[in-house]
């Protein structure tokens, strides 16, 4: 059964066409060379952007899976979290396709798509990885984190969100104040690479606080004022150091929160993480070798060129929700898909 999918939750024009996990292609127009001046999305431009480049994508797509809209299934789109004038674009784009070629609307979830990245496969069928359930994702991008319990395929239960910035807008921050450019989480890690994770005693946030969520504003605030306390001179000298110790923070509020639900819940068989800040080195070496210490249990990553945003991930979802039939049939619900409350097309939980 194939799905063409469309994801234009941020900077990047994505389509894919899959067949449950396997992706028969996959097409992404990146709009960072664009947005760069402005030090992040500029939003107007990115709807723009999506504009000109998503009819290119879809054609490209379908032509590299050799197919017509007669081989195709279903439409899917993420609908959100993600720039409200970017995710526009996908939307309407897959409306329109949905009625024009009579076929269901599968809404997906951008965080959904993350969850299940490291299971999306090559057209051959590689890498064969097992869902084990309930397994737990840990979710690491530039606008979420979130550590979630998938209990079967398409119930989520939601165990800790982060309270306002995310992991990756955090290092995107610290980047900027260090003068990286954008995007400036690769190139802390470019830096930490060479640098002390030690060197500045920066908090870990949410250490001596109970519970699972998040929060990065108080480690921005104090790697603020540790950089605005230097000259731009030791600032350019200790930028390797200032880079690893902010990054090492970030990593060990993550690796904090993962331990703590791992020991709580000993009968989690599969640990994964997923999100564009998975594609870290430090993070993923750093989380392989903290599952394993805990009973051997089963791990998996997305590969780095899955982290980010894509919607090979979302067709492996979409997949999933049609055949326990969440999906859009009716004309009427089809043209109204954004006024649908979200928790009517994801099956999210709170603890």
């Amino acid at each position: 059964m194939n799905i063409l999918s469309i994801d234009t939750s941020a900077d990047e024009t994505s389509v894919a066409i899959t067949n449950k996990q396997r992706v028969l292609s996959t097409v992404i127009f990146s709009q960072i060379s664009l947005h760069k001046p402005y030090g992040g999305v500029f939003p107007s431009l990115a709807k723009r952007e999506h504009y000109s480049k998503i009819t290119p994508a879809i054609e490209l797509a379908m032509k590299k899976a050799q197919m017509r809209f007669t081989d195709i299934k279903a439409i899917a789109v993420t609908i959100g979290p993600g720039l409200p004038p970017a995710l526009e674009v996908g939307v309407s784009t897959a409306k329109l396709l949905a009625l024009l070629y009579k076929k269901p609307l599968i809404p997906v979830d951008h965080i959904e798509g993350h969850m299940y990245s490291p299971f999306v496969q090559n057209k051959n069928g590689n890498p064969k990885r097992e869902f084990l359930f309930p397994f737990l994702a840990l979710v690491v991008s530039g606008g979420h984190t979130q550590l979630v319990i998938v209990t079967s395929h398409i119930q989520y239960q939601i165990l800790g969100s982060t309270l306002d910035d995310a992991a990756g807008e955090a290092l995107d921050k610290a980047g900027r104040m260090l003068g990286l450019g954008y995007p400036a989480g690769p190139a802390i890690e470019r830096l930490a690479e060479n640098g002390n994770p030690k060197a500045y005693a920066l908090p870990v946030p949410m250490k001596k606080l109970p519970g699972l969520n998040f929060s990065y504003s108080g480690l921005k605030t104090a790697f603020k004022h540790v950089v605005y306390s230097m000259n731009e001179k030791e600032r350019v000298l200790h930028i390797h150091d200032l880079a690893a110790s902010f990054q090492n923070a970030v990593v060990q509020s993550l690796l904090l929160k993962l331990e703590r639900a791992l020991k709580t819940r000993a009968d989690i068989p599969l640990v994964i993480l997923g999100g564009g800040v998975s594609a870290n080195k430090t993070l993923r070496q750093q989380f392989r070798s903290l599952v394993r210490t805990y009973h051997r249990k089963p791990l998996t990553v997305a590969y780095p060129y899955l982290s980010g945003d894509n919607a090979a991930m979302i067709g492996v979802v979409a997949w999933y929700k049609y055949k326990k039939g969440i999906m859009l049939n009716d004309k009427h619900a089809i043209q109204n898909v954004e006024r649908i409350p979200r928790a009517n097309l994801t099956m999210y939980t709170t603890e």
